[in-house]
């Protein structure tokens, strides 16, 4: 607008100027001229706004679309009769805009590794596919499809190996559903199913059962056979909200929690006992935090007996949580609350300096010296100083390495399998003792065992529990003697409850035992009587 004031009004102002300083015009000659000028000028400059306001009128409406764009998120709806420069421009502003809708739309509603929906977009599929009519709400399913022991697992794959294992896990899944039937991608490894048209019970158990089998067999990735199992989590309810979907996800997520709790494999529907299960163990959460700081933990002792003399040989430390106000807490309970959010390591720290500490002050006060017998967490071995804190823990106690057993589980050595077994060779560098906890209920693979450096295999009370009523576990605990003495191990059982099952174990060979019939887990106080009353025996003997 400056340009076109300038350009149309500096020559009438030349011109005035002109008749102003000259003294050759009579006003009565320059008055004419100059209203002739002025007319002339301001018929000039309304041309010239007219023809830039037409000239612009393609990039107004441009800027206007755009702001709106941004304010609103509208999409523009610009004319298409502009064929000139400013006339491209629109038509290429206006599908560079839809273009950006449709990305902002696929970033925001799309999972960006497996290109399924995510979960917004799953809830709003799934609300308006079943278009509810005001006050008839419908039913639907919806699964959770979980990878078991998924974050474990993965510490033994390349990083890239996982993303193709869930790209892989995704194709697999399409396969399994119907075109009507949605699937979402909700978290790393966690992807769900929506059934709107429920025939019958039966065939969400069907498809329940279609996804772990074919889930189950091997992904062939970057050369090498990766193998998986998972878990399904199922809830059927109606819906006739929007807001009623997250619910319906909270409640399949709580059956898939309860499902891995109960192993690999499963599937389970939702209940409201479920719901009052994890309340529960929400509220052992918050009060186990700050537990060893409220000296709530305490150490229990179970003594291993020798089979053949009878003779109290080791000790087992044991963890248990004195609570001010629920008693005594069962470590099935808490533990593994402990092992999700890694409390385990400090806990699991705290009873090995307070056992190895308990072990030396019986020696001092004069007891034969016995084994002590401590569990470590498939957390404590994935520390990098796991053997710095152990070596630590001996030198302050002044415990001998000798008399110090730790027990380790087949699933947590599996973890990370060549990492665990250097940490266990460090161990025995140390001249400390290793055991394998719980042998025959994981892997138990002979290729396994041998590259384990274990001087003890203990038999799981899984099997010494039913040892004389099921052929199959008998077979197994027979099995588990013959190899711990083919490899020159010792051998320990779990679970004995009953002198049967302690004399069919004496007869099969095997070295100790330990078990409520031998003696609960108790405090250390009560275990030194137990070590007195043995100490009197020898005496009068």
């Amino acid at each position: 607008m400056a340009v076109a004031f300038l350009g149309t009004h500096v020559p009438l102002l030349t011109l005035l100027l002109t008749f102003v300083v000259s003294h050759s015009y009579s006003w009565e000659m320059a008055i004419p001229v100059l209203v002739i000028a002025l007319v002339a000028t301001l018929v000039g400059t309304a041309a010239t706004l007219y023809a830039l306001h037409h000239l612009l009128i393609p990039v107004i409406l441009t800027s206007t679309v755009l702001q709106d764009y941004l304010d609103t998120k509208t999409l523009p709806e610009l004319p298409t009769d502009f064929e000139d420069e400013a006339g491209t421009l629109m038509a290429n502003t206006s599908q560079t805009l839809h273009q950006l809708d449709e990305l902002i739309h696929y970033i925001r509603h799309y999972d960006n590794l497996t290109g399924l929906p995510n979960r917004d977009l799953f809830c709003d599929r799934l609300y308006q596919t079943l278009s509810p009519v005001p006050n008839q709400p419908r039913l639907v399913a919806v699964l959770l499809v979980g990878i078991d022991d998924f974050t474990g697992a993965s510490h033994a794959w390349q990083p890239e190996t996982a993303n193709l294992l869930l790209r892989a896990m995704a194709q697999r899944l399409t396969t399994c559903l119907s075109s009507t039937e949605i699937l979402a991608h909700l978290s790393e490894d966690q992807f769900a199913i929506a059934l709107t048209d429920l025939p019958c019970l039966e065939s969400v158990v069907k498809l329940s059962q279609l996804i772990l089998s074919t889930l189950a067999k091997p992904f062939a990735l970057e050369g090498e056979l990766i193998r998986i199992t998972a878990s399904v989590g199922i809830t059927i309810n109606e819906l006739g909200e929007r807001q009623g979907v997250e619910p319906l996800l909270q409640q399949s997520h709580m059956a898939l929690y309860r499902a891995q709790q109960q192993g690999r494999g499963q599937y389970q529907f939702y209940c409201p006992e479920i719901a009052a299960q994890l309340q529960e163990r929400l509220a052992l959460e918050n009060e186990l935090y700050g537990a060893l700081e409220r000296q709530e933990m305490r150490v229990y002792y179970q003594p291993l007996i020798d089979l053949q003399s009878g003779e109290l040989t080791a000790v087992e430390a044991l963890v248990r949580w004195q609570h001010p106000t629920l008693g005594l807490v069962s470590p099935a309970k808490f533990i593994p609350i402990a092992e999700a959010n890694g409390l385990i390591v400090p806990l699991g720290e705290w009873v090995l300096r307070t056992a190895c500490a308990q072990s030396r002050a019986w020696q001092l006060a004069g007891f034969p010296a016995m084994r002590m017998s401590v569990n470590l967490s498939a957390r404590q071995l994935e520390q990098p100083n796991l053997v710095d804190m152990i070596r630590q823990v001996l030198a302050e106690t002044e415990l001998e390495p000798a008399y110090l057993e730790l027990e380790v589980t087949e699933s947590a050595l599996m973890v990370e399998l060549e990492r665990s077994i250097d940490t266990l060779k460090q161990l025995q560098g140390l001249g400390i003792l290793l055991a394998l906890d719980d042998f025959g209920t994981g892997y138990s693979s002979l290729n396994y065992l041998k590259q384990f450096p274990v001087s003890l295999l203990k038999i799981d009370r899984s099997f010494v529990q039913d040892i004389l009523s099921n052929p199959d576990s008998a077979a197994v605990s027979d099995a588990i003697i013959a190899l711990a003495k083919s490899l020159r191990l010792s051998i320990t059982a779990e679970g004995i409850e009953t002198e049967e099952q302690l004399d069919y174990l004496r007869q099969r060979g095997c070295h100790e035992g330990q078990g409520f019939y031998f003696s609960r887990p108790v405090p250390a106080a009560k275990l030194t009587q137990m070590l007195e009353s043995c100490s009197r025996q020898v005496q009068v003997a």
